[in-house]
């Protein structure tokens, strides 16, 4: 049995061959099965792939959709199977013991129809900006605590020389605009009191990138933009382009999501990269809007989809992916594809497992080109009642995860979010971003947001959007 799934990659991972991907070998004798597997860096090139698929007629078996409106048009264009015969708690035990519950499930219909289910996530907050304390110490500063010394901060990155090589060559910040859209990296967002990704304000859902605040959002943004203190491609940076140039000494501040972002224990993070040609770079979080959160709590996001014509064709194919799926959600597959083998990359006595070390033998360090099979579970072994024991966490890692773990969070909408039906959020959205580009680059002023926010929720749906996303909330809450 042949099987295709269409996946995210992580950012800066080289795929294994299939010579040494020990975890698609045992997943294939395992399940008896010949197992493709493809993946993007999420963003406007995973979206694209998948519509190229779809549109050949040529689908994955199963995906993760990675869309704006979470799979409701393609559930709405009838290319999603329904998956109640796939996924439940009788097929799938795993994946409901430890990831999800009913509840989530029913929450997490489209048109009141199970045509998706919530991807297991990490329910801790890691979203944080990050700084190159070597620049702040060079230049005798102290980390930003307020937004009026982060602007300083960034004019002392960008003309006083940080990294002293005596050539006017670094900025402030930097983010990626992917050609299309005003990035949700800008603080400029939280300094007018909007969180990522939106949230309940006095009994009325508050969507970050379409709230009336946006026009002076913008006016901040082009502020910092004219004064020369940010990268001046941000916009034309795509994917990971920021996160490259942050490696490269171009910017000294930019925004992480993940726990490990900057860990010296990750090859592949923005520290261990930097490191590679500066040994002094030395990058820590940090929240320049002081004690204000970055983001609401975390609520599910993406959700993993089946074909509907393989559903239709082959539901043996559907079956045999439920089985995959609830492998990989349980302790087995978790261990393998989190920290490999046991007794070559890892040891284990109880429920603690002993990482070894990456200079034994080569063997750990190759767990860098697996990290694709952590698709479908997060870095959270509590979840399993396992404890890891890292001995690459230097004293400085335990520093950050510690305050990662203490920055505040905004209450959590506590519930996915669905658009009405027959309504295109991912139309809403594109006209969105148009509207806010050409703030940016025609008006070159947020003054015409009211304006533009009229047309956006009377012409394209806006209004009910909204309406539906808040009702949503509040009837969860109820439950």
């Amino acid at each position: 049995m042949s099987i295709h799934i269409f996946v995210p990659s992580p950012l800066s991972m080289k795929s294994p061959s299939a010579n040494d991907d020990f975890v698609l070998k045992t997943i294939e004798d395992k399940f008896n099965v010949r197992l493709r597997v493809e993946s993007r860096i999420p963003g406007n090139d995973y979206n694209a792939a998948i519509e190229e698929m779809l549109l050949a007629n040529n689908p994955p078996d199963m995906w993760i959709d990675r869309s704006s409106d979470g799979a409701s048009k393609l559930a709405l264009d009838g290319v999603l199977a329904d998956m109640t015969s796939f996924v439940s708690p009788l097929t799938m035990p795993n994946y409901f013991k430890y990831w999800a519950n009913e509840k989530e499930l029913r929450q997490y219909t489209i048109h009141n129809r199970f045509y998706r289910a919530p991807v297991p996530y990490d329910k801790n907050v890691y979203r944080s900006y990050y700084i190159r304390r070597d620049w702040l110490e060079r230049l005798e500063l102290e980390i930003p605590r307020t937004y009026d010394n982060y602007l300083n901060v960034l004019r002392a990155f960008t003309f006083d020389d940080p990294d002293g090589n005596g050539k006017d060559d670094t900025y402030g910040f930097t983010t990626s605009g992917n050609n299309s859209s005003l990035s949700t990296d800008w603080p400029e967002y939280v300094k007018n009191g909007l969180i990522y990704p939106a949230y309940m304000e006095n009994n009325k859902l508050v969507d970050m990138t379409s709230d009336l605040r946006i026009g002076q959002v913008v006016d901040d943004i082009l502020k910092v933009i004219n004064e020369g203190v940010v990268d001046p491609d941000w916009f034309f940076n795509s994917g990971t382009d920021h996160i490259d140039k942050a490696v490269q000494g171009i910017a000294g501040i930019v925004l992480g999501e993940s726990v490990d972002f900057a860990l010296d224990a990750n090859p592949a993070s923005l520290q261990s990269r930097t490191r590679q040609s500066n040994p002094e770079a030395d990058w820590v979080p940090f929240n320049p809007l002081g004690d204000q959160p970055l983001r609401a709590g975390v609520s599910p996001e993406y959700p993993f989809v089946f074909s509907k014509m393989t559903a239709d064709k082959h539901p043996e194919k559907m079956k045999k992916i439920a089985e995959i799926l609830d492998w990989l959600a349980g302790e087995e597959g978790f261990l393998l594809t989190h920290y490999g083998i046991e007794g070559a990359h890892y040891a284990r006595s109880g429920n603690a497992i002993t990482l070894l070390s990456r200079n034994e033998e080569g063997l750990q360090r190759s767990l860098g080109d697996m990290n694709i099979w952590t698709f479908f579970t997060p870095e959270t072994p509590s979840v399993l009642n396992l404890q890891v024991i890292d001995p690459a966490l230097t004293n400085r890692d335990k520093e950050i995860k510690s305050y990662l773990a203490r920055m505040p969070v905004k209450q959590k909408l506590g519930t996915a979010l669905t658009p009405p039906v027959g309504i295109d959020v991912a139309a809403f959205r594109s006209r969105q971003n148009e509207l806010q580009v050409k703030m940016l680059f025609s008006d070159q002023s947020g003054a015409q947001w009211p304006a533009y926010y009229e047309e956006l929720m009377s012409q394209h749906d806006g209004y009910q959007i909204i309406r539906n996303f808040e009702k949503q909330v509040k009837d969860a809450s109820k439950e």
